[in-house]
C-alpha cells in the first residue's frame, strides 16, 4: 500500500510540477518586487498618498474587464504557453521602467500606464496558473499540490518584498532589472511545462462561451458556496488595510512593528501549507472548511481587541493559518468539481471574486471604521465572518456535507 511519505515522494520528483513550483515562486517574487518598486517609485515622484491608492485601483479595474476573457483563452490554449507569454510582457514592462529610470524620464502618468498595463495582463496569468496545475498530478495528489502552491506562494509574499527592500539600496533600477530577470527565467520554465494537451478546433468567441464559466458556477450550488464564502468572509474579515492604525495608535510600535503585522499572516500560511503538504485532509472537509473560516473570524475579532503586540502578532498568524485550510480546501474542490473544458473559465471567475473581495474589503474596512471606529471595524467584520460561516452551512448544504475532497 502507497504511504502519505510515498505520495509526497512522488510528488517532489515530478518533473512538471517541480518546475511549475520554482517558476511560481520566481514569477510571484518578481511581481512583489516590481509592485513594490512602482509604488515606492511614484511616492518619490509625487510624495502623495492619493496616486500610491490610484497604482492599486489602476491595477485592479482592467481586471474586471479582462478576466472573463482569459478565463476563455485558458480553456482554449496551451495553459503554460499562455502563462510564459503572460510573463515576458511583465519582463518588457519591468525593462521599460529599467530604461525610463536609467535616462530619468520616469513620470506619473506613465506609472499609472504600467500599473493598467499589469492589471490587464496579470488575469490571463492567474486563470492559465490555476487551470494548469491539475493537468500536471493525478487527482489523488491535488490537495497535496494545491498546499505545495500556497507554501510556495507564502514564501514568495515574504521573500519578494525583503529582497526588493535590499536591493533598493543600490536604487530603484536595481529592483527593474532583478523583476525582469526573474519574469524572464519564469517565463521559460513555464513554456516548457508539459501536459496532454490537445489543441481545440477553432470557433468563433461568443458572449454564451465567455460567460459559461459563470453560469457552471451558479449551476452547482457546492462551487458557488465555497466561492461565495471566500467573497463574504474576505470583505467583511479582512484587517490589512488598518494595520498601520493598530502599529500606531493602538499597540504602539511603528514602521517596524507594522512589518511584522503584515508577515504574521503569511507566516501561519507557511506553517499550516507545509503541514497540508504532509497531511490530507481526509473526512468532513465541508465541515472543516466552514469551521476554519468561523476561526479565522475568530481570530480577527481577537486581534481587533488585543493590547498586546505578541498576542496580536499571534492571532493573525492563526487567521493565515486558517485561511490557508480554507483555500486549499476550496481550490481543490473546485477543480475536482470542475471538468478540464470549463477549468479555465471557473479559474478566472473565481480570480475576480478574490480580486474583488480583497479590494472591496479594503474599501469597506474604511468605511466602516468611519462610522464605528477601528476596533469596531475589526470586531464587527470578525463577527460577521463567522456568522456568514454559519449562514453558509444552512445556505449550502452540499458544501457543509461534503464529506471528501474527490
Amino acid at each position: 500500500m502507497q504511504t502519505r511519505s510515498d505520495d509526497m515522494t512522488l510528488l517532489l520528483r515530478h518533473a512538471p510540477l517541480t518546475r511549475f513550483l520554482i517558476a511560481r515562486i520566481g514569477s510571484i517574487t518578481a511581481q512583489q518586487m516590481l509592485m513594490l518598486a512602482i509604488s515606492w517609485h511614484m511616492y518619490e515622484l509625487t510624495s502623495r498618498a492619493w496616486d500610491l491608492g490610484l497604482v492599486g485601483l489602476f491595477q485592479f479595474v482592467p481586471g474586471l474587464a479582462t478576466t472573463l476573457i482569459a478565463g476563455h483563452c485558458a480553456d482554449r490554449l496551451h495553459r503554460g504557453q499562455m502563462v510564459a507569454v503572460c510573463l515576458a510582457l511583465q519582463a518588457i514592462a519591468a525593462t521599460l521602467l529599467l530604461i525610463s529610470t536609467a535616462t530619468h524620464s520616469v513620470t506619473r502618468d506613465a506609472l499609472l500606464a504600467f500599473s493598467l498595463a499589469l492589471g490587464a495582463i496579470r488575469p490571463f496569468q492567474m486563470a492559465g496558473q490555476q487551470a494548469l496545475l491539475p493537468m500536471l498530478v493525478p487527482p489523488k495528489l491535488l490537495a497535496r499540490s494545491m498546499a505545495l502552491s500556497t507554501v510556495v506562494q507564502q514564501i514568495s509574499v515574504i521573500a519578494g518584498p525583503a529582497l526588493g527592500g535590499i536591493l533598493f539600496a543600490s536604487g530603484v533600477a536595481a529592483v527593474y532589472m532583478t523583476s525582469a530577470g526573474l519574469f524572464c527565467v519564469s517565463a521559460m520554465m513555464y513554456a516548457f511545462v508539459h501536459y496532454n494537451y490537445t489543441p481545440l478546433p477553432r470557433e468563433p468567441v461568443t458572449v454564451d462561451m465567455i460567460f459559461a464559466g459563470l453560469r457552471f458556477i451558479w449551476s452547482n450550488p457546492l462551487l458557488l458556496g465555497a466561492i461565495s464564502l471566500d467573497l463574504f468572509a474576505v470583505l467583511f474579515g479582512g484587517a490589512t488595510a488598518l494595520l498601520p492604525v493598530y502599529a500606531r495608535q493602538i499597540l504602539h510600535v511603528g514602521p517596524q512593528g507594522l512589518g511584522l503585522l503584515r508577515s504574521a499572516p503569511a507566516v501561519g500560511a507557511l506553517c499550516v501549507g507545509l503541514f497540508l503538504s504532509q497531511k490530507t485532509i481526509d473526512r468532513g472537509v465541508g465541515k472543516k472548511l466552514l469551521i476554519a473560516v468561523a476561526i479565522y473570524g475568530v481570530s480577527i475579532v481577537g486581534f481587533g481587541l488585543s493590547r498586546w503586540f505578541v498576542v496580536s502578532l499571534f492571532l493573525l498568524a492563526i487567521s493565515g493559518g486558517a485561511d490557508t485550510i480554507s483555500v486549499v480546501v476550496r481550490q481543490t474542490l473546485i477543480q475536482l468539481e470542475t471538468p478540464d473544458r470549463m477549468r479555465g473559465r471557473v479559474a478566472a471567475v473565481n480570480t475576480l471574486f478574490i480580486g474583488a473581495s480583497n479590494q472591496l474589503g479594503e474599501f469597506e474596512s474604511g468605511v466602516s471604521a468611519t462610522v464605528l471606529g477601528v476596533i469596531g471595524s475589526v470586531v464587527a467584520g470578525g463577527s460577521a465572518t463567522m456568522i456568514i460561516s454559519f449562514a453558509w452551512s444552512r445556505l449550502f448544504k452540499p458544501l457543509a456535507r461534503r464529506e471528501t475532497l474527490h
